[in-house]
Order: structure tokens, then C-alpha cells, then sequence
């Protein structure tokens, strides 16, 4: 024979046991609009309790307007510092009393645009938003009415609400800590060319080296994907090459701890023979052999003012602008300098 479906329970069971109306029951759910005697309303809450009623979530949202959901659309979950971000946005999202669904494009443009008509088929209450390379599909957004927040910096004449770093700055900074350092054959591993923040951080890199009046040779600009094996493929094309450079500025930590691998494999040694620093670093930063010299971003705070932003909102652009901090690490040598001074 067929195993029949177990039976839904639905609030006609809950009524029938507890001797009232479905009305009534509708009522003690809904804390209204009607009062409830308390004993009419003690003898719901057993019967819900004894048959497991769960109220739908869908018909409870189509009567007051709101689903309880926010929707979040990143570039890839895989990458530490999105994972961070997004775990500290669902944090957030739950002590806002809120669901949060995750659509992970997986760096895919086309993926990220079904993502987002996903989510807005379901009626979130509100959208974060990462795109996958500063190129968002606003029009889809405003069209739909529903607000959101961008988490990255996008431009501003799309005049849409934004989470903002200055990351050509703060690439800059973690490039001239290298540069402090004595270190002149600086190179790069970037992201792709064609994405925007991928560019921010060549900028950064290049504005350190010339300040500096450090020439900038063009075979030490290594493009990788922003993965830990785009950081481990870069380096083998370094090492084809015939010098390598005597610092990386790795443009997230994801590739600088492949890049480690890689050079690891070839016996060289962080910072010993190749200093590095990285953007974007996460905790993981300190617990890597070598710790990581990173820039990193403010993420809990972030999350705590993108969740305002968001009920904040009216439709018109809002933008915060957050400060990076340098974090140092044993990448880049400095706690090396300072053990063999302790030692000494």
C-alpha cells in the first residue's frame, strides 16, 4: 500500500479540540483584533500545544504586510571575509526578529540576477547586496520598490544606498607598511582586471610605489581569481618567471594564504625570502603560520548600521563610510625583527 502523507494540521483540528471557533483561535494567534476570554484563550494555546499547529508563515505575512525575511545576495559564500560579513549581517537579522536567505552567486552574473528575482518573488522585507564586480542590478531593484543596501562601493551616480571603505587607500597604506620595510621589488597579486575593486587595489599598490618614486615593473602584476588556489596558481607563474619580487601585497586573504602554500612548496620562506601583507583579512588572519600583516574592515559594526540603513529606509541614498585598520602580522617580518631583537 501507498504510505499516505501524515495529515497538516491546520487550525480547524486546533478549534475542534479546544471547543471554539477557528475564528477564535485566529484571534489567539494573531494577539487580535478581537479580545479573547482568558480561559477561551488558555484552552487554544493547550489544544496548539497538543496537536503541534504551526500558524502559516505565508498567510500571516499576506495579512500584515511583512514576510519576516530579508534576502542576502554575496559573490561567493566561499571567500572568508564575505562568509564574515554575512555571518555578522545574519547575527543582526536574528536579533531584528528577522530570516535571512542567502543567494550565493557564486562569482556569476547571470546566477546573481536569478538570485535576486528569487528572493523578490518571495517578498523579503529587505535586500542586502554585494555584486559580483560592482556592476549591481539596480534598475531591478528600484523597480521592485523593496529596499536595500549595497555592502561594497558602487558608483555613486547610481545614487543608491552603500556601505563604503576606501580601499584604494587602504590598499596604499598596507602596500607602504611593505615599503617601510626597505623593501623596493614590491609586486601584486590582484583580482581580475575587469572588476572595480580589483582596480581600487592596483590603484592603492601603484600610488604606494610611486610615492616612493619606485618604478613599477609590469611583470609583477600577477591577476587571480580571489581564491586561495588563484593565490597558489599566481605564484607558479611567478616563480616561471626569471626574478621574483622580494614583497607581495596579495589582494585578499584567501589568496595570500595560497600564495603561502605555493611558495611553501618551493621551500621559500614568509617573510624570510618573500615578504606579503593581504587585504580583507578576517580572524583567520592571526591563526595562519606565518600570521598575516592584512587590512582589515570593521565588519561587526558594518552589519550593525547596514541593518539600520535598511529600516531606514525611504527611497533616498544613504552612505556610510567606514575606516580600515592595519593589522600586523609576522607576514610582512616586523615580529620577526622584533623576536631576533628580544633574542639578542
Amino acid at each position: 500500500m501507498t504510505k499516505q502523507p501524515p495529515h497538516r494540521v491546520t487550525r480547524s483540528d486546533v478549534a475542534k479540540l479546544a471547543g471554539t471557533s477557528v475564528a477564535v483561535v485566529s484571534y489567539v494567534v494573531n494577539n487580535g483584533p478581537r479580545p479573547v476570554a482568558e480561559a477561551t484563550r488558555q484552552r487554544v494555546l493547550d489544544a496548539i500545544k497538543q496537536t503541534g499547529y504551526r500558524p502559516n508563515g505565508v498567510a500571516r505575512a499576506l495579512a500584515s504586510g511583512t514576510t519576516k525575511t530579508y534576502g542576502l545576495v554575496v559573490p561567493n559564500i566561499s571567500n572568508p571575509f564575505v562568509a564574515s560579513l554575512a555571518h555578522a549581517l545574519l547575527q543582526e537579522s536574528l536579533n531584528d526578529g528577522q530570516v535571512m536567505l542567502l543567494g550565493d552567486a557564486g562569482d556569476d552574473r547571470q546566477r546573481e540576477l536569478e538570485l535576486i528575482h528569487s528572493l523578490l518573488g518571495r517578498q523579503v522585507d529587505g535586500l542586502f547586496y554585494n555584486s559580483v564586480d560592482r556592476h549591481p542590478y539596480i534598475d531591478v531593484l528600484k523597480a521592485s520598490g523593496t529596499p536595500f543596501v549595497m555592502l561594497d562601493r558602487v558608483d555613486p551616480e547610481l545614487n543608491v544606498s552603500m556601505l563604503r571603505v576606501d580601499e584604494r587607500a587602504a590598499s596604499r597604506q598596507v602596500t607602504e607598511h611593505l615599503l617601510s620595510h626597505g623593501y623596493q621589488d614590491v609586486g601584486i597579486i590582484c583580482g581580475p582586471p575587469d572588476m572595480l575593486n580589483a582596480q581600487d587595489r592596483i590603484n592603492g599598490w601603484r600610488d604606494a610605489m610611486e610615492s616612493h618614486h619606485l618604478t613599477i615593473n609590469p611583470d609583477w602584476i600577477f591577476p587571480a581569481s580571489y581564491t586561495r588556489e588563484g593565490g597558489y596558481d599566481a605564484v607558479q607563474r611567478m616563480l616561471q618567471s626569471n626574478s621574483l619580487p622580494r614583497a607581495l601585497f596579495t589582494s585578499n586573504e584567501a589568496q595570500a594564504i595560497g600564495c603561502i602554500r605555493a611558495l611553501s612548496e618551493h621551500r621559500i620562506e614568509v617573510p624570510q625570502q618573500i615578504a606579503l601583507v593581504c587585504f580583507n583579512g578576517t580572524d583567520l588572519s592571526a591563526f595562519h603560520v606565518p600570521s598575516l600583516t592584512t587590512v582589515r574592515q570593521p565588519l561587526g559594526e558594518m552589519a550593525k548600521t547596514a541593518m539600520a540603513m535598511l529600516k531606514e529606509w525611504n527611497g533616498e541614498a544613504m552612505v556610510r563610510e567606514f575606516a580600515h585598520r592595519l593589522e600586523i602580522g609576522e607576514s610582512c617580518g616586523c615580529k620577526q625583527v622584533k623576536q631576533q631583537n628580544t633574542i639578542k
